[in-house]
């Protein structure tokens, strides 16, 4: 039987001690703090509240509802119905092709023009860039070059039909391959074209000759463009491929042809004329802010 402990008191903490000894260090019997006590009671208390209350306990394929009825995923779609009202009440007015009274009203494309970047980031940016800085084979929407217009109403008819599409009404940018000419006539004619940016190209020459036969029905008499058909102009720096003799060999041997599918079927009419306003800011240099 061994011997009762007598008790023992820490003279500086006040505190009994266990009566263990670790080389003189003593181990005070210290009581756990009421802090954590009733932090720990709250919390449960807390919890079972909560379980009555609220959505809590999975049942299978379902769950128990609470007294309180509340449910997270009829509260997120008539917060969404509401947003989506909000938005359809200056939305429509978009539904009109008044492209200049709908730019002059300062106060809603100040509304619009957020929800028209996240169209475009949506919709646009994957082939024209999150800028319209555009890349290879995409045309660059933030610049004032344009195939058919930079017009809202022909911005729109693009973005509705779109290009080379299988929309009934869809433009038509095709560049066909110019394989059949002998390959040094090709040869000299991608150089002439090459030059012609810079405004060393001769049309009185033999390659000048070759353009005028070939290509100026559709990129016009000095390669300036043929917004009617959508063909690019050859004169300035603005191109898809590259405008260097050896791109502009590798076009005339195999051809292009773009595509940009019709948004119709994807955008309201409001949307697609809201995106046309976008896309002709960028092309403003204001980045689609009013």
């Amino acid at each position: 039987m061994t011997a009762p402990h007598h008790r023992e008191v820490d003279p500086v903490t006040g505190h009994d001690t266990t009566g263990h000894d670790w080389n003189g260090i003593r181990e005070l019997n210290t009581p756990f703090p009421r802090l954590v006590i009733w932090a720990l009671v709250l919390a449960f208390l807390y919890s079972v509240i909560a379980w009555v209350l609220l959505p809590a306990w999975p049942t299978g394929r379902d769950y128990t509802r609470g007294l309180l009825g509340l449910d997270q995923r009829a509260e997120a779609a008539e917060g969404f119905r509401a947003l989506s009202g909000r938005r359809q009440d200056w939305l429509s007015r978009f539904g009109g092709a008044d492209f200049a009274a709908l730019t002059a009203d300062k106060a809603l494309m100040a509304t619009a023009m957020p929800a028209a970047a996240r169209l475009y980031a949506d919709n646009c940016a994957a082939c024209h860039g999150t800028r319209g800085q555009g890349g290879p084979g995409f045309p660059v929407l933030s610049d004032g070059t344009w195939l058919w217009s930079g017009d809202p109403d022909e911005i729109a008819t693009t973005i509705r039909h779109g290009i080379n599409a299988d929309d009934p009404d869809t433009r038509y940018a095709e560049m066909p391959a110019f394989d059949w000419i002998e390959r040094p006539d090709r040869i000299a004619l991608s150089r002439f074209v090459a030059d012609l940016p810079g405004g060393a190209a001769d049309f009185e020459t033999p390659a000048g000759g070759l353009f005028t036969e070939n290509c100026a029905t559709c990129h016009g008499d000095t390669g300036a463009g043929g917004l009617s058909v959508g063909a690019p102009s050859l004169t300035d720096t603005a191109t898809l491929y590259g405008q260097d003799p050896e791109t502009v060999m590798e076009t005339l041997r195999h051809g292009r042809a773009g595509l940009m599918p019709a948004w119709s079927g994807r955008l309201s009419g409001a949307e697609i004329n809201l995106l046309a306003l976008y896309v002709t800011q960028l092309g403003q240099g204001s980045g689609g802010r009013p």
